[in-house]
């Protein structure tokens, strides 16, 4: 047993066992602690898409087989919030694998690369002499708070929890679907905008499917929680009775993430790193724990100016992007313009998901050719 760890990592969902693997494959002489409150597998709530950059991730962790055994979802169709629809084929496909598997396999790749998995709480952490303890019992170099949307990491670091503002609520449960469906659904609403629901087929004859809408939006609605978003997901996919359903906190980018403090670094959720068009998350929490481990056992000295210039260099200008679009997208009718152009263009469909899924930026021509789009249907030119 480490008397002190080389990476201790709080959280073992994506963010976090990313950390850890990419740690021990960069040094497989560190010494790296895996800690989580619960015991794999265990149910998360969550949309369960993997899009193609979260395959390309696993593969840079050494784990390109790792959802070889789950069918490849090849289309997308997207109805906006004013009714336009476009269904296309991605250029690269997706995956949907429940989480209660995926962070499952994750931990026991780490465990299998030596990575140490406990199931431990944290409840106190305290930098002092290059080092950070936590909870009087356990010292690491570096730690990677890699806990969630609730992370006790950032709360312990003193960082300010995500703004209402920035912060969105939405449901998720399974529901039955024949195993020939293969197109991934997002059905966006006008009332309480921005809100979509979304079906996502997994392979095996079932579908995950969810509602999400901002926090302060089904504040204003007066009404409970649950009853709005049951209800909504209920009038957008009537066709698709959900069972196991479980509400989740989504804090969503603001544009530029806070990356730790001192030897602590956060990673994914815990670091509010949520596409804000989107909700999607899991590629951001493999890519952000990939680079935590990595500045963990590239640069233990000072990991967290490593850990923010790789941050920036891989996701500076996309959270701009979407940060930008996210105000932009307020307006539903921004919303239906981009949506339109996308239907008559395809490498514009491409280049929505690559911003909404990926890593993707947009061109100043396409956005003024949206924005041109927006303006004459406003006016009501055709």
């Amino acid at each position: 047993m480490a008397a002190v760890w080389d990476v201790l990592v709080v959280g073992g969902g994506p963010a976090g066992s990313a950390a850890a693997l990419r740690a021990k494959q960069l040094r497989p002489d560190a010494s790296v602690l895996l800690l989580d409150r619960e015991d794999f597998p265990r149910d998360k709530a969550c949309g369960d898409g993997i899009a193609a950059h979260g395959r390309d991730e696993l593969a840079l962790l050494g784990l390109p087989d790792l959802l070889a055994d789950y069918r490849p979802t090849q289309r997308l169709s997207v109805v906006s919030p004013g009714g336009v629809r476009v269904s296309a084929t991605v250029a690269r496909p997706n995956h949907v694998v429940p989480r209660m598997v995926f962070d499952a396999r994750l931990v026991e790749a780490a465990r299998a690369r030596g990575v140490e998995v406990r199931r431990h709480r944290v409840r106190s952490l305290v930098a002092e002499g290059g080092r950070v303890r936590v909870d009087d019992a356990l010292t690491a170099a570096v730690v990677v708070g890699a806990d969630g949307a609730n992370s006790v990491v950032r709360r312990l670091l003193g960082a300010r929890a995500t703004p209402e503002r920035h912060t969105a609520i939405a449901v998720r449960g399974y529901a039955d679907l024949p195993k020939a469906e293969d197109a991934q659904l997002i059905a966006m609403q006008r009332a309480g905008w921005p809100a979509y629901a979304w079906a996502f087929p997994i392979g095996d004859g079932t579908a995950n499917v969810g509602f999400g809408m901002l926090l302060p939006k089904l504040h204003a609605t007066g009404r409970p929680g649950r009853e709005v978003l049951h209800g909504r997901l209920r009038e957008l996919l009537p066709e698709l009775p959900a069972r196991e359903l479980r509400a989740h906190h989504l804090p969503l980018s603001p544009g530029r993430p806070k990356p730790g403090v001192s030897r602590v670094l956060l990673a994914g959720d815990a670091a509010s790193l949520i596409n804000p068009l989107t909700g999607e998350g899991i590629y951001y929490a493999l890519l952000s724990g990939r680079l935590a481990g990595e500045a963990a056992v590239l640069a233990p000295d000072d990991p967290l100016a490593a850990y923010r210039r790789d941050l920036r260099a891989a996701l500076g200008r996309h959270l701009r992007t979407t940060d930008v679009l996210a105000r932009a997208a307020q307006s539903p009718g921004f919303i239906d313009a981009a949506i339109a152009t996308a239907a008559r263009r395809p490498e514009v469909f491409d280049l929505l998901v690559e911003v909404g899924l990926g890593a993707g930026t947009v061109p100043a021509s396409l956005a003024g050719a949206v924005v041109g789009r927006w303006a004459a249907r406003s006016v009501g030119v055709r």
